[in-house]
């Protein structure tokens, strides 16, 4: 495995791979990556993945170089083609970790770099090392893969977390999966097309009521304002699915909620104190998989 770009190009052998260098961190060499360097390269703001992926380095006794914003703050402001970066970023740094916003960018990426290629999102495409730690946030709270029942809830269509976990879903057995979104916000055909190749069960539905009692997983998702050209779009869906204690309550004991992060709204700050939110302790699972992962690529 040379580069990350997206979750088909894991099997569940890789998978578990990664999870038990994850849940055995404590246990390895005190700096692995010494002297080795990241380069963090975001043309997309980014909290969470732009700091567990540095802050992933850092412990593991490596170096970071990174840009914020290299869509207004690099190069590219003058006309440099993405390509032209990576070939530069090559000379300076052992792995790139890179954010874009167009879909498809990290692939480019892999034409041309001679080091590792890890995609940190890549506009409404995909963002694999999300679908990783959300794969394994459900392991550790749920306690099994095989056999979950889940509710992907807001803007499926642009959802890129949504899209990427649904992959790696279609690798285990009996997963049941519920989509639920408005209609012009509905998941697409491919990865629907995906999961019935693979004998994973999907339903989709506009209405959340008849599904909260009957899941292991809620994973919510904000409606992404920025995939949207005209903002009354956007305020046309925004709030349609708010997660209160009402809706909590009618979730069976032992469900945990899930959310990528940022949310703006969907899920109501009362959530946050429910034992069956999980959605903060998915940034740090976050950073063990990454940090599993840069060592997997690296050493």
């Amino acid at each position: 495995m040379k580069h990350v770009i997206e979750s088909q190009q894991f099997d569940k052998k890789i998978i578990n791979s990664i999870f038990k260098t994850a849940d055995n961190l404590s246990q390895l060499k005190k700096h692995p990556l010494k002297n080795k360097i990241l380069a963090s390269l975001f043309y997309e703001p980014s909290t969470r993945t732009r700091f567990s992926f540095e802050s992933a380095m850092l412990k593991l006794g490596g170096e970071v170089i990174t840009t914020e914003n290299a869509r207004e703050f690099s190069s590219t402001a003058k006309g440099e083609t993405l390509e032209d970066t990576i070939r530069v970023v090559n000379y300076y740094a052992d792995v790139i970790v890179l954010r874009h916003y167009e879909k498809g960018a990290s692939a480019r990426a892999t034409t041309v770099s001679k080091i590792p290629v890890i995609n940190a999102g890549d506009g409404a495409g995909q963002h694999p090392t999300q679908a990783l730690l959300d794969l394994y946030t459900i392991k550790k709270e749920v306690g099994k893969i095989d056999g979950v029942k889940i509710a992907f809830v807001g803007d499926l269509k642009n959802g890129r977390t949504v899209r990427s976990l649904s992959y790696l879903l279609g690798k285990y057995r009996k997963v049941k999966i519920f989509f639920v979104s408005p209609k012009k916000l509905r998941i697409g055909d491919d990865i629907k097309k995906y999961l019935s190749r693979h004998n994973i069960s999907y339903k989709e539905t506009e209405k959340w009521d008849n599904v909260l009692g009957r899941i292991d997983v809620l994973y919510q998702t904000r409606i992404q304002k920025e995939r949207f050209k005209r903002p009354a779009e956007y305020r046309k869906y925004k709030g349609t699915y708010i997660l209160t204690l009402k809706e909590t309550g009618k979730m069976k004991k032992g469900t945990v909620i899930m959310h990528p992060l940022p949310r703006v709204g969907e899920i109501a700050p009362e959530v946050d104190k429910s034992p069956k939110a999980v959605y903060f302790k998915q940034a740090k699972y976050g950073l063990l998989i990454r940090m599993a992962l840069l060592i997997k690529l690296l050493k």
